[in-house]
């Protein structure tokens, strides 16, 4: 191939801006342009990390440095499968990889999940992450409020849900969500999770940090600590494990503090139905226990407890895009090293995944930058053979979404925005306040 490597980045999030990167440090001769649908990049670093993890945000200095190199293009605002195709992208481009990640919660299949006051944890992550895409406002009236889920996500939610709005107030948040949790009356979490201490998929950071909230203490039952030869087997063979397991134990053998708010964790506990007529009412949980391998069994005890809310962080789960293959039962577009296949095995051509829409929602965002490796690698290996795009210029593709009427966003748009953001913040004290309306967030980036 003589002339540059055109290739097309669906997602802005960290696996398409990883994605970037790696074609950016090849040998190869490429250009790249990223299309995300939000008119800001980042992705699950700006809408999916909870605002109280500064540490971890800071991930974006890093994707800035990739965004910000010559040859790497930000095209915000634009919609996959509405103001542009996939054969559009192939039309301007040599490549296309899809990097859209999992946004929908994955289903729960239990009675009342669709009651009033029973919510999806992405929701409720999104609303508080100030999505543009999400309503701005959120009832919080429940004083006894369960969580579902064993996961990074569960806690999130639940030490979201335990803090104070005064807590809250020195992150990102905007006056939306501030004034929502104003109004959260909660004094008692319960986070269920159906298995066994040594099966949590906690990290152990995220862990600790629960227990740091001021005049919010973390119960752990001392009947919930059992372990079986698959616990003390995985216990064994990971640290991540042991350090779970060992803050775990430490709390259940503690005397309760007294504090105001509580944040309960119960193991063993597998939810089997939400309770109530017009709305959430209470969780019936079965009683579990280890069958000796890891796993669990029910045991037919069962235990209803008064809550007035439901979220349920059992998992995320991609979205079938226009015109692309998708696994429905695994919520990820079909791949082999990151090549996009159809259900029937068929490669098409020329279109590769990476990130979650590849592997499913596993692993940290760290973890995305070997699934890029692979997925980029298969793409270069492929070069020779790539259909070659039939409008390659740059300025094409611009010209196609100017006829469209598409009001897209750009790098330099979003400099303006972040500093727009910076500002506000600012004047209070604080590192940032984000903008929420989408149309805002369009007008002062296309302001410049």
């Amino acid at each position: 191939m003589t002339s540059p490597l055109r290739v097309a980045i669906v997602g802005a999030g960290p696996a398409g801006i990883y994605a970037a990167d790696t074609l950016a440090r090849s040998d190869a001769d490429v250009s790249v342009d990223l299309f995300e649908k939000l008119p800001a990049p980042f992705g699950l670093v700006r809408y999916g990390v909870a605002p109280d993890h500064p540490r971890i945000k800071q991930i974006v200095h890093a994707l800035h440095r990739v965004l910000d190199r010559p040859g790497v293009r930000l095209f915000g605002n634009v919609h996959f499968g509405r103001e542009i195709a996939l054969s559009d992208l192939r039309e301007h481009y040599d490549a296309t990889i899809v990097a859209t990640g999992c946004e929908r919660d994955r289903e729960l299949d239990i009675p009342g999940v669709d009651l009033p006051g029973c919510h999806g944890a992405a929701e409720f992550v999104r609303w508080y992450d100030g999505h543009p895409d999400v309503a701005r406002d959120w009832t919080l009236d429940a004083r006894s409020v369960a969580v579902i889920g064993a996961g990074n996500v569960a806690l999130d939610v639940a030490r979201v849900l335990a803090k104070t709005a005064a807590d809250m107030l020195p992150t990102e948040i905007p006056g939306n969500v501030h004034r929502g949790l104003t109004a959260n009356p909660a004094t008692d979490v319960h986070v269920f999770a159906r298995r066994g201490l040594a099966q949590a998929r906690f990290s152990p950071m995220e862990l600790r940090e629960l227990d740091r909230v001021p005049g919010v203490e973390v119960l752990v039952a001392p009947e919930d600590v059992e372990f079986d030869d698959g616990s003390m087997a995985q216990v064994r063979s990971s640290k991540h494990t042991q350090m779970v397991v060992k803050i775990l134990q430490e709390w259940a053998l503690r005397d309760p503090r007294g504090e105001p708010r509580r944040i309960h964790l119960h193991f063993l506990q597998n939810p089997v139905a939400v309770l109530g007529s017009e709305r959430v009412e209470g969780m019936r949980t079965e009683r579990t226990e280890l069958a000796g391998d890891g796993s669990v069994r029910g045991t037919g005890v069962v235990t209803d407890h008064p809550v007035q809310a439901v979220y349920r962080a059992v998992g995320y789960t991609g979205t079938h895009l226009a015109g692309l293959p998708f696994d429905h039962e695994a919520g990820v577009v079909p791949h082999v090293e990151g090549r996009v296949h159809d259900l029937d095995g068929q490669e098409l051509a020329g279109v590769y995944a990476v990130g979650w829409i590849k592997r499913g929602p596993l692993g940290l965002i760290g973890h995305t930058k070997g699934c890029a490796l692979e997925t980029v690698g298969s793409l270069l290996a492929d070069v020779p053979v790539l259909p070659r795009a039939r409008r390659p210029d740059p300025a094409s593709v611009v010209e196609l979404l100017a006829r469209r009427g598409v009001e897209h966003t750009t790098w330099d748009g979003w400099l303006a925005l972040d500093k727009f953001e910076r500002g506000l913040g600012e004047e209070v004290g604080r590192e940032r306040v984000k903008v929420v309306p989408r149309e805002e967030m369009v007008a002062l980036s296309r302001r410049g």
